[in-house]
This record gives structure tokens, C-alpha cells and sequence, in this order.
């Protein structure tokens, strides 16, 4: 992936990520975009309640992952950091 195609990408992400904050930020969460790879794999640090949740891998593998994943296809995976 060229370093064009990474931040065309990056700012696909970070849009996506701006649609699904206001749904954490309802239960007292909150996300960061942190970094992606070259391999196509976000990583993003849980805040907030989310930081704590024991449900927080499952909101973000089925939550996060999963609608970033829908419209971002180049996405592999995301992450928690």
C-alpha cells in the first residue's frame, strides 16, 4: 500500500470512526484512532468506560470492526491498543 493509498484510507477510517462515537459516547465511552497498518489494520485505544467494559472486545470486534469493515473494505481488522 502506497503512503497516498494508507491516508486515503486512514481518512475513510477516521470518518467511519466519527459516525459510531456518538453510540460509545451514550454508555460513558469513548475511542481513539491510534494508528493503521500497511496491512490494513487499525488500531484504536478504548477510553472511558469502554477502557473498563468486560463487554469491550465484543463491542469492538462485532461493533467497531464490523462497520468500519462494511464500508472499508481494505480494513482486515481493528485492534484495541
Amino acid at each position: 500500500m502506497t503512503d497516498q493509498e494508507k491516508a486515503n484510507i486512514e481518512k475513510k477510517v477516521q470518518n467511519a470512526l466519527a459516525q459510531i462515537r456518538p453510540y460509545l459516547q451514550q454508555d460513558g465511552g469513548d475511542m481513539e484512532y491510534v494508528d493503521m497498518t500497511n496491512e490494513g489494520v487499525v488500531m484504536v485505544r478504548l477510553q472511558g468506560h469502554c477502557g473498563s467494559c468486560p463487554h469491550a472486545m465484543q463491542t469492538l470486534k462485532q461493533g467497531i470492526e464490523t462497520a468500519i469493515k462494511r464500508v472499508i473494505p481494505e480494513v482486515k481488522s481493528v485492534e484495541r491498543v
